[in-house]
């Protein structure tokens, strides 16, 4: 897969909000002389303002019949997961069930150009913890269409809080989690040095392309598709 990714210093994560916008409306313009674009027989309008909403709201949003009381706490949370037929670990905590909880119910029909912000802390290792509520960080990803785009959050610039969520990430790595990351030694040894405010994001070129192009399936638009034996 290709992917575009990047950094400022001196920005945050709504400077990228802002800064994507921006980038995928003009795309549109140039592109197709038009801010609204369709793909698969539906029309996805970039010219309005993005939807803007955390991974909570948007829980609650998609699923009308639960209440905050049924996602706020890890007892209640873990029973509406299951009730779903989500399969959790014992070393899930409340963030993590929250993303299964949103994965399963909210991801797939996020269709008009959102950002959904607020992840928590739990699974966003990298990212700053948010001034207002350290349960979430400073993150949002980009959908459309149903799809991820875009992954992009304001930088953890804390070496000790870094090695904390690293060392959190090796006993979550340790009872399983595939996805959980290494203690990066060589990583908190650059942020005990000093980094400015950065703002950093990643964009999935190859889903963009597929948008754009209207393709219906990205082995259409990977610069390298695995082949099939003959």
């Amino acid at each position: 897969f290709t992917m575009l990714e990047f950094y400022q210093a001196y920005a945050d994560y709504h400077d990228l909000m802002d800064l994507t916008e921006d980038l995928l409306r003009n795309m549109a313009l140039d592109l197709h002389g038009d801010t609204s674009v369709e793909y698969q027989g539906t029309r996805y309008d970039f010219g309005k303002p993005f939807r803007r909403l955390t991974v909570r709201d948007s829980i609650l949003e998609f699923n009308p019949d639960l209440s905050p009381a049924d996602i706020d706490t890890l007892e209640r949370a873990r029973a509406v997961a299951e009730g779903l037929g989500i399969s959790l670990k014992d070393s899930y905590g409340l963030g993590k069930v929250q993303i299964e909880i949103f994965e399963k119910t909210v991801e797939g029909r996020l269709d008009d150009p959102t950002f959904i912000t607020a992840y928590p802390t739990e699974v966003s290792p990298l990212a700053r913890r948010s001034d207002a509520d350290p349960f979430v960080t400073d993150r949002f990803e980009f959908f459309v269409g149903g799809r991820e785009i875009a992954n992009g959050f304001s930088e953890l610039n804390d070496a000790e809080d870094q090695a904390e969520r690293f060392r959190q990430q090796v006993v979550d790595k340790d009872a399983g989690d595939l996805e959980a990351m290494h203690f990066d030694d060589d990583y908190i040894r650059a942020l005990e040095h000093g980094m400015p405010p950065t703002a950093g994001e990643g964009i999935g070129i190859d889903r963009l392309v597929m948008l754009f192009t209207d393709s219906p399936s990205i082995r259409d638009v990977l610069l390298f598709p695995h082949m099939r034996p003959e």
